[in-house]
């Protein structure tokens, strides 16, 4: 598929930058997460999760469902995979015994940054491979820039 072209950063469209941003970080994302599965890595829940876990250390799987925005259902079937792999820890919660907090253990951290590690370097790879040191710049003066977008979005 041809690359989309970006308007000229002086006229003002911004929803044809809007749409070009999406089309292209959408097809990053897509092609990251094609890689994960047929390297038959974590899945996408799976790492969700371990990386909210990760950021906002422990939580319930309550607490976890409504963040990712999914069923109670969804988030025990994901955290049950986690947990028969070694990959979370369950604990009592300290001010309600009827619940469980759930932490990464220590394979679950080595499991994330892992993830990390081998969806950085496959970028890193593309990057080194396809683009010339002036591209590679503007990309890095780029990724704040489209991290702070990410951040403003509601």
């Amino acid at each position: 598929m041809p690359a989309t072209k970006l308007p000229d950063a002086l006229d003002g469209d911004t929803d044809e930058l809007a749409a070009a941003l999406r089309f292209g970080i959408g097809l990053l994302v897509r092609r990251l997460r094609q890689q994960q599965q047929a390297l038959d890595e974590l899945t996408l829940p799976e790492t969700s999760a371990l990386a909210r876990l990760d950021r906002g250390g422990p939580a319930t799987a309550t607490d976890l469902a409504r963040a990712e925005q999914i069923s109670p259902q969804s988030m025990g079937a994901t955290i049950a995979a986690l947990a028969a792999r070694g990959l979370v820890e369950r604990r009592p919660d300290p001010h309600d015994g009827r619940r469980s907090l759930l932490s990464l253990s220590v394979a679950g951290r080595a499991a994330l940054a892992g993830h990390r590690t081998a969806r950085t370097e496959r970028l890193a790879r593309a990057l080194a491979r396809d683009f010339t040191s002036d591209e590679r710049a503007r990309l890095a003066a780029a990724a704040p820039l489209i991290e702070r977008l990410a951040l403003g979005i509601r």
